[in-house]
Order: C-alpha cells, then sequence, then structure tokens
C-alpha cells in the first residue's frame, strides 16, 4: 500500500483517481455501464440512464482527459473529484480528499490539498449550470464554463424553432396512442415534431435521422432554456411492446439539450383568474405523457412536466403560487422527488397536494384503465373546491 502524502497536490491526486477511472465508475456510479471509451449512467448520483459521460481514457488534464464528466440534462461537469463529491454529497474538499484517500488505499488528511482548492476552486467543484453538452461534444476547462451552456441554449432554441406544429404528425399520432386526448393538447405550442432529428447512440457514433417529438423546457418567464427530444417509431405505434409505445427503437430513445435544472415543459392557460395564475394552483410531474394524461380530465389548470424525479425535485415555483399538485410516479425516485418538492413547497408557504396513480404513472393508469377510472381516482385526491370547479364533467 503506498504511503500517505499529506502534500500531494491537487491535481495528483485528480489524476491517480484518473488512471483508475473505470474501477472509480464502477465503484461509485455501479447502475452504470461502459460503452467504448466512456461510462453512461443517468446522474452523478447512480440513477440508471444516460444522461452523464465519463471519459474512461485519454491522456493531459484537459476536457479529453480520463476522468472528466458531463452530464447533458444536468448542465454540470467536473473531474473523479467533483464526481466523488456530488455522489458522496460532501460540501468540505477535505472530506472529498479523505474519500478519494480511502478509495486509491491512501491513508490521512490532505490540508496542502484543501489549500490548493481553495486558491482554484472553479477548475474543480464545477457544479455550476453552465457547461451543458450533449454527448460528444467538449466542455469548457477553463473558469467559466457559461459559453458551453448558452451554445447549449442557442442550439436547442434552433432546433425548436425549426420543427414543425404538431397537429398532423407522427408525434400527435404518438400521443393519441398513449391515450392522450386531443384537448388535452389544444392550445400547446410547448410540443413539435421534427421529422429528420439527429441521434447518436454513442459520443463515437455516426448521428442518425429519426422522427422526433420536441418539447420545449422553459423558464418561469417563458424563455426557452433547452429540450427534450422523444425520437419516435416511423412504421408507428406497436400496441403489443408495452415497453416502447412507440419510440423508436433506440437504447436510449429521450435525450434532453440545454438547461433543465430547474425548469420545465409547460402546459396549460397563464390567465389570470381572481387575482392569481389560475387561482394559485399548479400541477407538477415528471413526463410529458404523464403530465399530459392529467390534462385530460383537468384542462384549466397550468401544468409542468420536469422530464425526471431529480428535475421534479428541484422544480423553480412561480410567484402567485398557492397550492402544488405533485403528480409522483410510483416508485422510490417519485417517493424522493416528492418529498423534497413537497417540503420546498411548504418551507415557501404553498399548500402541496400529492396525487398518486394506481398503476406506475398517471399515463398507465390513463391507457390501461381508462380516463373515467382515472377522472374517479383524482377526484378524491384533489382539494374538495378544486374539484368542483376544475374536474371535467364524464
Amino acid at each position: 500500500m503506498p504511503k500517505p502524502d499529506f502534500s500531494m497536490p491537487v491535481a495528483e491526486l485528480a489524476q491517480m483517481l484518473a488512471r483508475q477511472a473505470e474501477a472509480v465508475c464502477r465503484y461509485y456510479l455501479p447502475a452504470g455501464r461502459r460503452e467504448g471509451r466512456y461510462w453512461l449512467v443517468g446522474d452523478v448520483h447512480n440513477t440508471p440512464g444516460r444522461s452523464l459521460f465519463v471519459r474512461l481514457t485519454g491522456g493531459g488534464t484537459g476536457k479529453g482527459a480520463a476522468g472528466r464528466w458531463q452530464d447533458a440534462a444536468e448542465g454540470t461537469h467536473g473531474d473523479l473529484l467533483d464526481l466523488i463529491r456530488e455522489c458522496r454529497g460532501l460540501t468540505e474538499f477535505r472530506d472529498v480528499a479523505e474519500e478519494a484517500r480511502r478509495f486509491l488505499g491512501l491513508a490521512g488528511g490532505d490540508h496542502a490539498a484543501a489549500r490548493e482548492r481553495r486558491r482554484h476552486p472553479v477548475g474543480h467543484m464545477a457544479s455550476s449550470l453552465g457547461a451543458c453538452a450533449i454527448p460528444g461534444s467538449q466542455a469548457d476547462d477553463g473558469s467559466d464554463p457559461a459559453p458551453d451552456a448558452a451554445q447549449a441554449q442557442r442550439a436547442a432554441r434552433r432546433l425548436f424553432g425549426m420543427a414543425q406544429p404538431l397537429s398532423g404528425t407522427l408525434a400527435e399520432t404518438y400521443l393519441h396512442r398513449r391515450g392522450i386526448t386531443r384537448a388535452a393538447l389544444t392550445g400547446i405550442d410547448t410540443l413539435r415534431f421534427h421529422p429528420r432529428c439527429y441521434h447518436r447512440s454513442t459520443p463515437e457514433a455516426q448521428p442518425e435521422p429519426w422522427p422526433a417529438l420536441l418539447a420545449a423546457v422553459t423558464d418561469l418567464d417563458g424563455a426557452i432554456t433547452g429540450i427534450q427530444r422523444t425520437w419516435l417509431d416511423p412504421d408507428g405505434f406497436d400496441p403489443l411492446d408495452p415497453i416502447r409505445l412507440g419510440k423508436a427503437p433506440l437504447a436510449t430513445p429521450r435525450r434532453a439539450l440545454g438547461l433543465l435544472l430547474g425548469h420545465a415543459v409547460r402546459f396549460g392557460t397563464t390567465a389570470r383568474l381572481e387575482g392569481g395564475p389560475v387561482n394559485g394552483l399548479l400541477v407538477a410531474g415528471e413526463g410529458i405523457e404523464t403530465v399530459l394524461s392529467l390534462r385530460c380530465v383537468l384542462p384549466a389548470i397550468p401544468m409542468a412536466a420536469a422530464l425526471s424525479a431529480g428535475h421534479l425535485a428541484a422544480l423553480l415555483l412561480p410567484a402567485g403560487l398557492r397550492r402544488l399538485y405533485i403528480a409522483r410516479d410510483a416508485d422510490a425516485a417519485g417517493d424522493r422527488a416528492m418529498v423534497s418538492l413537497t417540503e420546498r413547497a411548504i418551507a415557501a408557504g404553498v399548500e402541496a397536494i400529492t396525487l398518486s396513480p394506481r398503476l406506475g404513472d398517471f399515463n398507465d393508469d390513463l391507457r390501461e384503465l381508462g380516463v373515467a377510472e382515472l377522472r374517479a381516482n383524482l377526484r378524491v385526491q384533489l382539494a374538495p373546491e378544486d374539484a368542483v370547479r376544475f374536474m371535467t364533467s364524464g
């Protein structure tokens, strides 16, 4: 075992981790897997998925070096010290260094490294929402990652602007076959269709065009900060395939571009009634199809799809909000998001009410139980005055 070195600088500690990048990933991110030169996983908290990718090979200390990672959904990036920090929820670099030493089989503190990190905080603990890059692109290694974030947001806006309205497209057909009614899609301008939206299966693969449903992610002022792409099967919806449900036969038929954290895909009116935004109500959930399913029976209440459990927990709450309905998915991640968002809402003086599906999520309820059962389940969960005022009949 190497002897402890109390004067080891940060750069040397990071390089030692980088030389064992795959072992670091397998230990801290076991829900992921290796694909080519990258380790792919959902996020730094080891959520299954492919939004975060870690370089496993590459020399030097720049953006192409082993151990550098980027999260395309969160807009975060860093090295393996940052990854350990975020994964373990550590706040002090001394604790990060000790955890890294423990992994490497070293011992003791790292006072010199802590001093160096305090002098140069940006190069490593880069949890800024800046470098939001898509797989295959490079994040800025300098002290200001904002240009990458701005570039990603511009790309998202440009792609959304190139897409066509939803009506009469394969994307509209896809949503209808997921049980979403035509009335639920009325007046929505945050969903569009792109007939040839490029998909890259791995960071090194050649992009291939597929039809896609595009959803605009906006901030509280309505500005587009990103998009979600759902690639679709050009042959249509196969009712015998309960997994893809009309999505393209790709390993990752959904991907985000731009800045998502705190923002959402928004549906519904913003007109003011009785002095507040639709009486100060909002329904917030994870997926687009889940939230649109609720809109089938609650079309008058504004809704927000945060696109993941992690983003739902971090959703920014609008001014004037009085009551927040949190449409949870019936899984552990959904429970955690519900608890976190409930705590934040209560702290902001907002009443929080949880809406729970009978099956996995509300789109499962809509497709498998029908709109009447969905309506009946929601009616008993809403505040009585909201059920009377906003629930559609049927």
